[in-house]
């Protein structure tokens, strides 16, 4: 059944998350035009020890479009990306919670070296404008505050990310389950 609700589910999923990352890429034309040079070329991102107990993560490939954009190669991958960003996935929360804190990822890139140097570059230097997106459909006061309030949900997301569970116990400390921190 998880890998039928996935078949359904992974698709739109990817679909959106090339659309957004898309918007962010095509609004920075340096950016574009970058990745224009690549068109034709792959990448993919792989999850290496991902945990058998999940259901298998989808494939995420994208082919770089003509217009310096990128399109999600579907369910089907290519035999062969021009760069593989290989993500240790052994923990999708820990990688999950890192994210949230804003730490990158470790990460072993094969491939093209020119291509790895670019998306490097996209990886540094593009940000979303999120607010500017949101004034644009309801107006700048109400973007302000939408805006106030996402930043303030990740920031408490991040301080969660790093409230420690629980603390490791010691030899003082009485039988039972560790205190929380």
């Amino acid at each position: 059944m998880l890998p039928n609700l996935q078949s359904l589910l992974a698709p739109p999923v990817l679909e959106r998350l090339t659309l957004v990352v898309n918007h962010v890429i095509g609004a920075e034309p340096a950016a574009v035009e970058r990745l224009r040079a690549y068109a034709g070329h792959q990448l993919a991102l792989e999850l290496d020890r991902w945990p058998t107990l999940l259901p298998p993560a989808p494939p995420l490939a994208w082919t770089i479009t003509p217009a310096g954009l990128l399109e999600w190669c579907g369910l089907a991958p290519p035999a062969q990306a021009r760069l593989q960003v290989h993500v240790d996935a052994r923990n999708p929360a820990q990688l999950l919670a890192g994210a949230l804190l804003g730490e990158r990822p470790t990460v072993r890139i094969d491939g093209d070296a020119h291509l790895a140097a670019e998306v490097g570059w996209l990886l540094q230097n593009l940000r979303w404008d999120v607010e500017a997106d949101l004034e644009r459909m309801f107006g700048p006061v109400v973007a302000h505050q939408v805006a106030r309030l996402g930043s303030s949900l990740a920031a408490g997301l991040r301080g969660l990310a790093r409230t420690p569970w629980m603390r490791p116990r010691s030899e003082a400390d009485p039988p039972g389950p560790s205190p929380r921190a």
